[in-house]
Formats: structure tokens, sequence, C-alpha cells
């Protein structure tokens, strides 16, 4: 089959691989679309993701598809059903996983980072991670649904009430996500910072109550402009150390200061310690997609959720180097590939 295989930094190779086998618990899918994700970008650019990556291996986490083949102990699932998959799959044995917090399993199999994932025709699953499309749902919409289960998961630490001011660093993929997801949450104003005109013109489409060029514009001023003088929560979504530090100096009195952009592993941001003091800010992140699956689902399948403005283009298997490498490309919007093109 034909499969994209990442064998170490900058070395992304399409070539032919061999099909799957299927266990007596998997089901095969065949791959419909495949989201190209910022952890993609960091495993590409030879940075730890999520996951510790082992080359050779088979990236692709965020995908949907048609199940080809069951295994002989499915029961759930047969040929024909359209699915998505929950790409981190876990023990259910070890401490984190008996005390709740199976994100954190130790044996965690993540399927487009440990073992092989979507950027290929077919990919072998456990069925435990295995979800049933909705009737509303198109593939390239399932495709969404893990990036969204894990902005539900950071939108539920953010703590977001109604009636509260939120900002949003960053008009990409997970920033519009959590930007449309901050107003069904219930906050009366939401800013969207990013430099990109056309960014911005997607998230006024989407609801945005103000959009700032933080290049151009005094982001404080425009902020105050709008009446936005006490900010709740501020989301940061790009995962550069300077627009963490910039979401730490915009947040109010009290606010949840929700760091959910990807940094390098090694960066270092500059923390004053007595500004955390004196505006009494907590500080979080956001890791991976406990328990949020079901929900991401939900919404998409509801159409409350626009999980398709945001995807610039569909492209094949081939072109998937040339986006991971291209930062120019990936400025344009999220892409998603589909193995049949």
């Amino acid at each position: 089959m034909k499969s994209a295989v990442f064998y170490g930094k900058h070395d992304l190779r399409v070539e032919e691989h061999e099909k799957p086998q299927v266990g007596p618990k998997d089901v095969l899918i065949q791959v419909k679309a495949c989201g190209i994700c910022g952890t993609d970008v960091h495993i590409y650019e030879g940075d730890k993701g999520a996951a510790e990556v082992t080359p050779p291996t088979i990236l692709g986490h965020e995908f949907s598809g048609v199940i080809a083949e069951v295994g002989a102990d499915v029961v759930n699932y047969k040929v024909g059903d359209r699915v998505c998959i929950d790409p981190n799959c876990y023990c259910g044995a070890c401490e984190p996983c008996r005390n709740g917090v199976a994100h954190y399993c130790e044996h965690m199999i993540g399927y487009g980072t440990t073992v092989n994932g979507g950027f290929a025709e077919f990919c072998a699953v456990n069925e435990r991670q295995v979800y049933k499309l909705g009737e509303n749902t198109s593939f390239e919409q399932g495709a969404m649904t893990e990036p969204v289960a894990c902005c539900l998961h950071g939108l539920d630490m953010c703590e977001i009430q109604p009636g509260h001011q939120v900002v949003v660093i960053g008009g990409g993929m997970i920033g519009l996500l959590l930007m449309q997801l901050a107003k069904l949450a219930g906050a009366a104003k939401v800013a969207l910072l990013e430099p990109v005109e056309g960014k911005r013109e997607v998230a006024k489409q989407l609801g945005a109550d103000i959009c700032i060029d933080p290049i151009h514009e005094d982001v404080k001023e425009a902020l105050k402009a709008a009446g936005m003088t006490w900010v709740n929560t501020v989301i940061e979504c790009v995962g550069r150390t300077s627009t963490i530090e910039q979401a730490i100096d915009i947040a109010g009195n009290k606010a949840v200061v929700m760091m959910f952009g990807l940094t390098k592993p090694d960066d270092m941001i500059s923390v004053k310690p007595f500004q955390v003091f004196q505006k009494e800010l907590v500080l979080k992140a956001s890791f991976i997609n406990p328990y949020t699956q079901k929900r991401a689902l939900d919404l998409i399948d509801s159409g409350r959720l626009d999980v398709s403005s945001m995807v610039y283009d569909v492209r094949g298997l081939d072109e998937l180097g040339d986006i991971l490498s291209k930062p120019e490309l990936r400025a344009k919007g999220k892409y998603i590939i589909s193995p049949e093109k």
C-alpha cells in the first residue's frame, strides 16, 4: 500500500509498505482523510511531539475512513462502517489509568506516533479506539474530530463562564476551533489576535467579536476600545515563547492563561513572578484528549461547530513532505491528506 514513512528529521518518504495485519480485536480502516497536525511538523523537524517516535513510522493521527476488514473478536463494528479514531490507546492497568488520568498512561500506544498511523491507504486499529461518524459528518470533518477533542480538553480546563471575556492568540485551525468553543461555552466577548488578514476574515465569519492585527495594532488599546477591560481567559495557540509572554501580559486579574500551543521541547519563557502574583494568574497547559472524543463527534455532527472553514485544501500523499517542510504553505490554513488523490 502507498504510505508516507518518517525515517528521521526532514526524511519523509512516500513508498510502498506492507498492508497491516488485522488482529482479533482490530479493524482495518481504509483511510479517506488524514489531517496534518502541528505535532507532525514538530516530528518532521526532529522535535518531540506528544509521544516519542521511533523511525521508520507512518505518521498521521487525525484520520477517518471506512472499515475494510474486522478481526475475529470484533462485535461492535462491521465492514463498511464510516469511522474515525482516537489515536491514544491506553493500557487500562498502570497507575495513571487506574487513577483517572489515563492520558498519562505508562504504556500508551499512539497511532501515528508510536505505531503506524493514517498517512497511508490502510491502518489497523484496536476497536477500542474507533468511533462511528455521524450521518451529517464527512470524512474530512471526521478527520478533525481528534483536534476538536484536544481543544475540548483544553477548554474544560479554562473554566470559562457565561459572560466572560476571552482572548485567543493565533488564528490557525486550533485557534479558530477554540474561539468557537469559547463562544459556545458562553463567553460574552471573544477576541482573536492574528497577523494574517485572511485568517482574521475567517474568524469574523465564525463569530469573533474583535480581530486584532498584533503586528500593526496596539493590542491592549484595541481590547480596551472594544470594551474588553477585564480579560478572564487568554488561550495561546501559536506555540511561541513571545506569544505566551504576551498572553500573561494581557490577562486580567484572576485570569486563566492556557498555554495550548506546542513549543519546542527546550523553549523557555521569561515570567515576572510579581506580575503573576499581583494579578493572581493561573497558568495552565493541556495535554492531548482524554475522554472527549465522543463530545467532539457530537458537536461536529450537530453543525454547531464549524470544522471546515479553516481547511485550506485536500492534497495527496505525494505532497505531504512539501507541506511539512514549507511554513509558507501551512500558513494558508489546515491541510487534509487523502491517499486516494
